[in-house]
């Protein structure tokens, strides 16, 4: 049974569930390699001499930042073992709807590793309270390029209706 999207594209549930997997598989792919690298870059300043010369406070932010980094990979690696253990078990749907919901909780931890991380770095490199106010900024501004431009677009209604799977339709799925 086909279906339309609102944008006049017919396809049934398991070509949209198809073109949403591949699509969000794409986003992955971005932010994976960007968090793993990040991850490598934090996993090996413990093993750098200064950082036996770091703060207590410089220390805590650290841990939390390796902590969030973990959480992070783990939400944006997710999808993928989500999607291995559930191959074949037609629910494509309900797939596309959990690892969504996995990749943008990744997404927010990945904001929060990234403001820790620079939070740490500009403490070391400017060691004064402008640090402070720079991360804040920065801050800012991945919170306007990630989340408030897109939310901005949606209510302004540019972005045509959604295309997640009603809970209904991926029930009648599975």
């Amino acid at each position: 049974m086909s279906t339309t999207n609102g944008r006049g594209r017919e396809e049934t549930q398991e070509e949209r569930a198809d073109r949403q997997w591949t699509e969000l598989l794409q986003e992955l792919r971005v932010a994976q390699t960007g968090v793993q690298i990040l991850f490598g870059f934090l996993l090996a300043v413990v093993f750098q001499p200064r950082f036996a010369e770091l703060s207590e406070a410089d220390r805590d932010i650290y841990i939390t930042t390796v902590v969030l980094g973990s959480a992070t990979v783990a939400s944006l690696i997710g999808p993928v073992t989500y999607h291995r253990l559930l191959t074949g078990r037609r629910m494509k749907p309900q797939t596309v709807i959990w690892a969504s919901r996995m990749t943008m909780l990744g997404l927010v931890l990945l904001f929060l590793t990234m403001c820790s991380t620079l939070l740490l770095i500009m403490r070391v490199a400017l060691q004064n309270t402008f640090a402070l106010w720079l991360v804040a900024g920065i801050a800012l501004w991945f919170l306007a390029c990630w989340f408030l431009f897109p939310l901005w677009a949606l209510a302004r209604g540019r972005s045509g209706p959604r295309e997640e799977p009603s809970r209904e339709d991926a029930r009648s799925e599975g």
